[in-house]
């Protein structure tokens, strides 16, 4: 009888041992089944400490809204742009040729925009020709139906303008870059940054009072004049659309 009770007792379901590894395959069996699931739901529980909190959240919506303002200036920029090339188009009369642009040079030298608009349209060399925000450049040559414009920024352009504020004239020189530079005769021009620049009544090649740009920067180091650096309210390299004026000075 005592042998009897040994032999039973030491069954495996008996073992203690055998019961934990048992309860593991059964996990892992588990674990297999589900297919990790479970493991999501732990690092659910345990990673929720660690969640964004109202700090992070707070961060997330400004910058959205900040997208979203961005968004909404840079549609109002481009609105604008078509309504200004929508005028352009529409705005020909008996002095004015609207003009497509068709091509664009603008290499260091070759500071130059072709036209869709030539001699059988009325265009004339020396004409003035002008964009969105003022004035871009003057007409060097022409073909039957094209146009070529010198433009401001070219080292071949030459025009005089006037600085209102201080009411002087000066000369406009084109630097190969897109910031022309201005030069005035004389030492004692009390020149700011911020001063706006346009056609000289005095010049015998452009209309008078024809916006070109603001004084961006100043050079002081010559005694005998001032020369300064002018950003141009007209860009060219984004523009589609020009007017060219037929009435020569």
């Amino acid at each position: 009888m005592l042998d009897i009770r040994r032999i039973s007792t030491s069954r495996w379901w008996h073992k203690k041992k055998n019961w934990i590894l048992f309860a593991i395959c059964l996990f892992l069996v588990f674990i297999r089944i589900s297919k990790g699931a479970i493991y999501k739901d732990l690092y659910y529980f345990i990673s929720k400490p660690f969640w964004p909190g109202q700090f992070q959240k707070e961060v997330i919506l400004n910058s959205s809204d900040q997208e979203s303002l961005i968004k909404l200036n840079l549609l109002k920029e481009d609105n604008l742009r078509l309504r200004e090339i929508l005028n352009l188009q529409n705005s020909s009369n008996s002095n004015t040729i609207s003009a497509a642009v068709i091509s664009r040079k603008t290499g260091s030298w070759w500071r130059q925009i072709i036209l869709n608009k030539g001699s059988k349209d009325g265009v004339e060399i020396g004409s003035t020709v002008m964009g969105p925000g003022g004035l871009l450049g003057r007409v060097n040559s022409t073909s039957f139906f094209t146009s070529s414009v010198t433009l401001l920024t070219s080292p071949e352009s030459k025009v005089g303008v006037w600085v209102d504020r201080i009411q002087i004239n000066g000369l406009l020189i084109g630097s190969g870059d897109d910031n022309p530079n201005l030069i005035l005769y004389s030492k004692d021009a009390d020149i700011k940054v911020g001063d706006f620049v346009s056609s000289s009544p005095a010049s015998t090649l452009l209309p008078p009072n024809i916006p070109i740009g603001i004084v961006q920067s100043i050079d002081e180091t010559f005694k005998a004049k001032k020369t300064a650096k002018i950003l141009l309210l007209a860009k060219p390299h984004l523009i589609d659309w020009v007017q060219i004026l037929k009435v020569k000075i």
